[in-house]
């Protein structure tokens, strides 16, 4: 077993879409996700690092979401595209390790910082004359920070277990890129420990901070309600749905994929949620925030001016 192991570490990925012309188009979907998102988000990382009126912790915290999205996707598509254009379906040891460090480092971080963004909201609207202090330039960036690191220890620790694991079976993960859920069906040892300690994670980096952020918005909605203000009241409310729009896409999928037992989960199901989290949300992000923001519109539209201008 030690020996196989040593000598076939290459992982195999069965992938996502059939090898056929239905597929073919599909992946070309895809890759047109891939695009939209890849340039939405650098779009809106371009935008708040220019515009002098989105230097603000919202907008700050927003433009480290689209960093994360960005990473993201291409952690994951890029392989997929690859795999299934040239034939081959392989991905090596080293690459499966770095492919998984980086999405769970990405799902873990993108987690805890909607919270923060939940937060800054909740701030915002019911305690406005706290803000400043409560969500100043240091405590905005001790966040990022926080989830930064949060989420590699955590991704780290996973990571390195899973490639620890002993594989006697077949190699073939059932899955478009390397989910270490996916890979323990594969193991020759029994695997319930690591189980339960996705199930903690996972309540850890998403139940817990998705029911921190769903507290949060009660507040701010109870808040919303009893503004005296019309346009206020419609601004905050706004701004809110569209956080919570963002919020949904995400941990809904994610939560249902991670917290279920393995014996109610199947292959098929898991990848096709896998699709909302690691490539429709990070596409979906950018055009919503820019779509339902008017400060977002409104620096799109100063910068188009500006570069307009230059031009003639």
């Amino acid at each position: 077993m030690e020996k196989w192991n040593q000598t076939s570490n290459d992982f195999i990925l069965l992938g996502l879409f059939p090898s056929n012309q239905t597929g073919l188009f599909l992946l070309f979907f895809i890759v047109f996700i891939f695009f939209l998102a890849s340039v939405g988000n650098s779009a809106m990382i371009h935008l708040i690092r220019l515009d002098p009126r989105l230097h603000t912790p919202m907008y700050f915290l927003l433009s480290q979401l689209s960093l994360m999205d960005l990473i993201y996707i291409s952690t994951t598509v890029p392989k997929m595209v690859f795999n299934f254009l040239s034939g081959q379906k392989g991905i090596s040891f080293l690459g499966c390790g770095m492919q998984s460090f980086f999405f769970l480092t990405m799902a873990c971080s993108e987690g805890l910082l909607l919270s923060s963004m939940a937060y800054d909201r909740y701030v915002a609207i019911c305690h406005p004359l706290h803000y400043p202090i409560r969500m100043s330039k240091m405590t905005c960036v001790k966040m990022i920070i926080g989830s930064w690191i949060l989420g590699s220890i955590n991704s780290l620790a996973h990571t390195v277990y899973a490639l620890h694991i002993p594989y006697c079976r077949s190699r073939a993960i059932n899955h478009f890129f390397c989910d270490v859920p996916a890979m323990l069906p594969l193991a020759c040892i029994d695997t319930w420990v690591y189980e339960y300690m996705v199930f903690v994670s996972t309540s850890l980096f998403l139940l817990f901070p998705f029911l921190g952020i769903t507290a949060s918005y009660g507040w701010v909605l109870f808040s919303i309600y009893h503004m005296h203000s019309k346009e206020g009241r419609k601004k905050a409310f706004t701004t809110c749905s569209t956080h919570l729009t963002v919020v949904t896409f995400y941990y809904a999928p994610f939560v249902y994929t991670y917290l279920r037992p393995r014996n109610l989960r199947s292959p098929t199901e898991d990848k096709i949620l896998a699709v909302f989290y690691t490539i429709l949300t990070p596409m979906l992000n950018p055009i919503i925030y820019s779509l339902r923001n008017k400060e977002v519109l409104g620096a799109m539209k100063r910068e188009f001016g500006r570069f307009s201008a230059n031009k003639e």
